[in-house]
């Protein structure tokens, strides 16, 4: 049963590059959020993976836990800064 969540892991792993590529060259603000956020949701999966191939599913659950209620606060308070700015949108030209 380890070498499945050795597997899923791994694929997990290599799935998390293409939100990789549009968090970094992404043309608006928004595509960035939205990488960032699937980078997020995809490690709290991840963490719980490595709980089960360690046995400890119960502490590495809290620590996903934690990990997700972050990245969703971050995501949100990115996401109303930049709609503040009136930038969210529009990719600024430094």
């Amino acid at each position: 049963m380890d070498t499945l969540f050795y597997y899923s892991g791994f694929y997990l792993s290599l799935i998390m590059f293409l939100p990789l590529y549009r968090a970094i060259f992404g043309p608006t603000v928004v595509d960035r959020l939205i990488g960032v956020n699937a980078i997020g949701s995809k490690t709290t999966v991840l963490l719980i993976l490595i709980g089960l191939i360690y046995g400890r599913v119960d502490m590495f659950v809290d620590i996903a836990l934690a990990y997700a209620l972050l990245n969703f606060i971050a995501v949100l308070a990115a996401s109303r800064y930049f709609h503040k700015k009136k930038g969210l949108y529009e990719e600024s030209a430094d």
